[in-house]
């Protein structure tokens, strides 16, 4: 059973500056909803983190790294502000934010600094003493899947268990896969694929597989990532790493998650707008 999971969110959000220099990319606002149905704004952190605490996670990992105390803030209870919102009858509110922190109360929360930005496998690398031999989760924090309770989070889990995996991958169908990390594989079963081949952002995609940034891993990922040098921009990617399992002839799966399944992702300008205009289509109105 997947137990612990580890959530890099220390990349610097160059692409979005200057609204991410002081604040992380991970804790802008996306739409989502109040208990009683109404449209509310939560960092997008937040919305992740509640998603995998209502999967059955309590022991997390978040990697930061410098300017991201925001993050270790907004992640600390402050009843101030429920009482404040109380106050001001926002009891809906009030009672939203009460709930965020009991979550918070009944989860271990472990926090990793990264001091220097090396890249996304580095992050995974640092969350080594926190996973230590177990199989583990690991979720981009600028990353969010919408699905009817996070079936795409139990479809990995259970498919890693099933094949014995040594990473499996969640993937979907894009138009632009070269602005991602690609698989190449055989598919074995509809919608799972062993997976022959990674590579980050290539110049011509052999496939629009895109990595979507969930996976589940073996600790054998950090043996690889031990071996893992600098590739693009100097950092250590993560795609890297998994492309050493297979070279290794370990069980290395992707899960194809439906072309039309809403992922918000703030990563770019544009894909942030994407982000919003689909989670206000989803949560703007009342259901």
């Amino acid at each position: 059973m997947i137990k612990k999971v580890v959530v890099p969110a220390a990349g610097m959000g160059t692409r979005l500056f200057p609204t991410t220099k002081e604040q992380p990319k991970e804790m802008l606002p996306v739409f989502s909803r109040l208990g009683n149905g109404d449209v509310c704004v939560k960092p997008l952190l937040q919305v992740v983190f509640e998603q995998l605490y209502d999967s059955d996670f309590r022991n997390f990992c978040f990697v930061v790294g410098r300017g991201k105390r925001s993050i270790e803030d907004h992640f600390t209870p402050d009843y101030n502000s429920v009482f404040m919102l109380k106050n001001r009858g926002m009891k809906v509110q009030a009672s939203d934010i009460s709930s965020f922190y009991e979550k918070l109360k009944t989860s271990t929360m472990f926090w990793v600094n990264q001091p220097e930005p090396k890249g996304f496998g580095d992050a995974v690398s640092l969350s080594r003493s926190f996973v230590q031999d177990e199989p583990f989760l690991v979720h981009a924090g600028d990353t969010y899947v919408i699905s009817d309770g996070a079936e795409h989070l139990s479809t990995l889990i259970s498919a890693h268990e099933k094949l014995n995996g040594d990473a499996t991958i969640l993937v979907q169908e894009v138009e632009n896969p070269k602005q991602y990390g690609i698989v190449e594989g055989k598919e074995i079963k509809k919608g799972i694929y062993r997976v022959t081949r990674v590579v980050e952002k290539p110049e011509r995609p052999a496939t629009k597989l895109a990595i979507v940034a969930i996976y589940v891993f073996h600790p054998v990922i950090f043996k690889a990532l031990e071996r893992t040098k600098p590739g693009k921009s100097a950092e250590i990617q993560l795609t890297d790493a998994i492309q050493t399992l297979i070279d290794w002839d370990l069980n290395v799966y992707a899960i194809r998650v439906e072309r039309d399944t809403v992922r918000l992702d703030v990563g770019s300008p544009e894909t942030y707008w994407e982000a919003l205009s689909s989670s206000y289509q989803i949560f703007g109105k009342k259901p």
